[in-house]
């Protein structure tokens, strides 16, 4: 049978994984996941600092490694192999040299925190981001950041930047561009060599790099000059045109085609964010809200310019053209934390007992690592088992899910998380199902924005990690909505959405709309609201709000 495949590599915060699709039906033939080693680690990183750093090593080792393997487990001929593209978290920025290779593969540099990807959620940059906002508001020119929201976060790429540049001299000498991870994946696996020749995505710098078509691309120097000269100069390193992900960036190098036992006549498409490309596996259509739901969320739709017009929605992560459909709108929104936010709850718990138990001298190695592995993959499960024998009616604790800032609706990362009306009788299930609630009520003030500002919601999907695992937060989340959520089959739906857009770049579909119809998963569960706890949680929510006001002010 002479079919032809694609693989989708999607970058997360703590893996990458890379699934090998048939691009005529969608099929998952094979799919391999790398944990980066030096993250798990928790190398180059200071959490109570907010410093989140990833050396790229970990993710060429992982670019090897599952592309690898998804071939010897799928048994094809690699010259079936027709195209690949790659999603990354964003935003994340790394600097390069003037070859476009990291500086953190130089020895120099080579355990410089600095010197390697700042991850999305890396909040050093707070001071910066205020800095632009203010800027931006009141330097009596365009306001750059209207396409964005109208709020520019630390989370983004300029934020970043000038924040690394302001700490570290040698790093900002030896920068001579920066690359979104997405951008910098690419590049490796066509052999670019130069940055400025490499063919930028559309969907980071849209909704990231304040780059819009009606003002010729990037800020002006003007602009970018008010906050560090470097940046006035940096403007003519990155690029002015970009580019969404069914096109062409390259062809896979000899080198990599080599390392992969890959054709050099493999495409490789221009990149993306691990969302966005998670919208077009989840299948995305007009008034869908697409939720991809791990240790953050991103809330994505996409709408016609017609539909639009001219209207700016304020306080979301941008509008760009291209960004998830070419020739439509994407709207992205989320929660700068999600999943973390149980994470964050679940070692709050076993920290201290995990370390009681490596200390213990009445058991051995063995009886140690098996107990530490119990408590850490049954804790939640057992949690989220007894939250869901609680009644709604009975909830009463309030708590803001802000533990990582607040991405949307009006990015505050300096925001923090709190928790009100707890008692005696207030164990660890009822605060874990509080934060599990609180997660909820802020994605309904998501879909409140969006509403309030005129974009109609029919629809919502979950995918990820959470929608595919967690009945309590599924079920909770529509609940508080008020609203049936369906969730996507792939357990690989960015990873899916990426292989679709290779699938369009190698020729082999007319375009998105015509993958996304070829190779979609479709669904397999769908969770409705129970009527008694709709109206519990909108008297919960307006608490939410209120809690909310008093701590914001």
């Amino acid at each position: 049978m002479n079919n032809n495949y694609v693989i989708g590599l999607d970058y997360g915060s703590d893996s990458v994984r890379a699934v090998l699709v048939n691009t005529s039906n969608g099929a998952n033939l094979a799919e391999d996941v790398f944990w980066y080693p030096r993250w798990k680690a928790g190398k180059y990183c200071h959490p109570v600092s907010n410093q989140f750093r990833q050396h790229p090593s970990d993710h060429l080792e992982g670019l090897e490694a599952t592309i690898k393997n998804v071939l010897i487990k799928s048994e094809i001929d690699p010259a079936q192999v027709k195209a690949i593209c790659v999603d990354t978290t964003g935003s994340s920025p790394m600097p390069v040299d003037e070859n476009a290779q990291s500086l953190a593969l130089k020895p120099e540099f080579a355990a410089n925190p600095n010197a390697m990807m700042v991850i999305w959620k890396d909040h050093t940059a707070i001071a910066e981001a205020d800095e632009i906002n203010h800027v931006a508001r009141t330097w009596g020119g365009e306001d750059y950041t209207k396409y964005e929201g109208g709020i520019y976060s630390s989370e983004w790429f300029w934020a970043k930047i000038l924040h690394v540049i302001r700490e570290d001299e040698a790093v900002k000498n030896a920068a001579f561009s920066w690359m979104e991870h997405c951008d910098f994946i690419t590049a490796q696996l066509i052999g670019c060599e130069d940055p400025l020749t490499l063919k930028r995505s559309r969907c980071a710098a849209g909704h990231k790099a304040l780059w819009h078509e009606s003002w010729g691309g990037l800020p002006p120097k003007e602009f970018l000059g008010k906050f560090d000269s470097y940046l006035a100069e940096l403007k003519d390193r990155l690029y002015i045109d970009t580019y969404t992900s069914d096109e062409v960036a390259g062809n896979l190098s000899e080198t990599w085609a080599s390392k992969l036992g890959l054709s050099t006549d493999v495409v490789v498409a221009v990149g993306t964010f691990d969302a966005h490309a998670g919208a077009v596996g989840g299948e995305v259509t007009a008034n869908t809200l697409i939720k991809v739901m791990g240790t953050s969320t991103c809330d994505i739709m996409v709408t016609d310019k017609a539909t639009l017009g001219d209207k700016l929605i304020p306080g979301i992560c941008g509008q760009v053209d291209g960004s998830v459909i070419p020739g439509t709108i994407g709207l992205e929104a989320g929660q700068s934390g999600f999943g973390d936010v149980l994470a964050w709850f679940k070692s709050l718990l076993l920290k201290p007992s995990l370390e009681l138990i490596e200390e213990s001298q009445t058991l051995n190695q063995a009886q140690k690592e098996k107990l530490i592995a119990d408590l850490e993959d049954q804790l939640i499960v057992k949690l989220s088992e007894e939250a869901m024998a609680i009644p709604v009616a009975e909830s009463s604790i309030v708590a803001l899910d802000w533990i990582n800032g607040r991405r949307t609706p009006d990015a505050n990362q300096a925001l923090k998380g709190a928790i009100r009306n707890l008692n005696m009788g207030s164990d660890a299930v009822r605060v874990f199902k509080s934060l599990v609630e609180a997660i909820s009520f802020g994605s309904k003030s998501i879909v409140e924005r969006f509403r309030e500002e005129g974009v109609k919601i029919d629809n919502v999907i979950g995918l990820g990690g959470v929608a595919k695992k967690s009945t309590l937060v599924m079920q909770t989340l529509a609940d508080v909505l008020n609203m049936p959520i369906k969730v996507a089959s792939s357990d690989q739906a960015p990873a899916l959405g990426a292989a679709m857009y290779a699938s369009v770049a190698a020729g082999i579909h007319p375009n998105t709309q015509a993958a996304i119809k070829a190779m979609g998963n479709g669904f397999d569960k769908v969770y409705e609201p129970i009527e008694g706890n709709v109206e519990v949680y909108e008297k919960l929510y307006r608490e939410y709000l209120g809690f909310g006001g008093v701590i914001e002010g």
